[in-house]
């Protein structure tokens, strides 16, 4: 058997990407080593690339939207077989024993791992993951398509699913990007009346493929205004990190509404408290969830069909991949794979 593997690994804080050949990692107890097949590029690696997340350890392999099949088993590990096809996210487990864990709150667990930052990612043809991080993967999805769940799906579906919004009320979904095409697929599939939020006409064709019922373009319209025109928003899902844009829609949402943010932009909300207490509405932010959360995104998907959009890039061209999705030019969403 090979003991050799390739990786894409940073050495150093806003260092480049080096392409190694390393030992394949063996499982210790509690773990789980995956085979990837496939792993996505997240916005939130360049906390790895540029060394933004304190304390993190070099060198270090990015990636937590992981799609590949279970390679070996460390020991006490039952609940999982050889073979099996899983998913690894951005959540890489949690202690079950400190009092969020106890309550169930594993999200909030105070020493949660984050994959690709507390331990190599799927920039690799192996890693070695916590047991509880793995989701199972339905047959139905092939691993190119698996892998984005991992993230950018399981953010935006948890966030609509967990929102309080009800089929039939209006949800609007800014931004058609990485984040925002899967949202507009959720929301419709969720039986939300669903209106994307874009710049510019051309973006149009493209929402109502997804799924969309209205498309306000803020070119042109005040989308506010439109907003209100449909009563007012139940919801807003915030997907594009762009702290004037999100700003600008909170006059959108209706009484009760709330502006719910899972991609975080750099720079601080501007925004008035008058429309938040005059209508009661809320403000809120959203993280991604645990590895049953991304299990329930990964089943919904296969069972209703969403596909996230994506350009496919060989291990070798991590960093050209890479540089795609930073620049934003990727269309919607690169995705390394193995073997290519």
């Amino acid at each position: 058997m090979n003991t050799k593997m390739k990786a894409a690994q940073i050495s150093k804080p806003g260092g480049d990407f080096e392409l190694i050949e390393r030992d394949i990692p063996e499982p210790g107890a509690g773990q789980i080593r995956v085979k990837v097949d496939a792993c996505g590029i997240c916005h939130s690696d360049v906390l790895v690339k540029d060394g933004l997340w304190p304390g993190l350890q070099y060198p270090r392999v990015p990636g937590h939207e992981i799609a590949g099949r279970v390679d070996a088993l460390g020991d006490r590990v039952t609940n999982w077989k050889e073979g099996e096809r899983v998913g690894v996210g951005w959540h890489g487990g949690h202690d079950f024993v400190c009092d969020q864990c106890r309550r169930g709150d594993f999200r909030m667990c105070i020493n949660r791992k984050v994959t690709g930052i507390d331990f190599d990612g799927g920039y690799a043809e192996y890693m070695v993951a916590p047991a509880e991080a793995l989701a199972l993967i339905p047959d139905e999805l092939p691993p190119e398509e698996a892998g984005p769940f991992m993230c950018a799906g399981v953010t935006v579906f948890n966030a609509l699913r967990n929102s309080g919004a009800r089929a039939g009320d209006v949800v609007a979904v800014q931004g058609i990007g990485g984040l925002g095409h899967l949202g507009v697929q959720y929301a419709r599939k969720m039986g939300f009346e669903t209106v994307a939020l874009g710049r510019g006409k051309d973006k149009e064709p493209l929402a109502r493929k997804l799924g969309a019922h209205h498309y306000i373009d803020s070119d042109v319209a005040d989308t506010v205004a439109e907003l209100q025109k449909l009563g007012g928003a139940r919801l807003i899902l915030a997907t594009a990190p762009s702290a004037k844009a999100i700003s600008a829609v909170v006059g959108g949402l209706g009484v009760n509404g709330n502006l719910l943010v899972p991609a975080a932009p750099a720079d601080p909300l501007t925004i008035s408290a008058m429309p938040l207490i005059m209508g009661r509405r809320s403000v809120s932010g959203w993280y991604s969830g645990t590895a049953r959360d991304s299990q329930d995104t990964l089943e919904f998907s296969a069972l209703s069909g969403v596909h996230p959009m994506i350009e496919k890039y060989p291990l070798t061209r991590a960093a050209e991949a890479y540089e795609q999705m930073h620049s934003g030019k990727a269309r919607f969403r690169a995705v390394l794979t193995m073997g290519d």
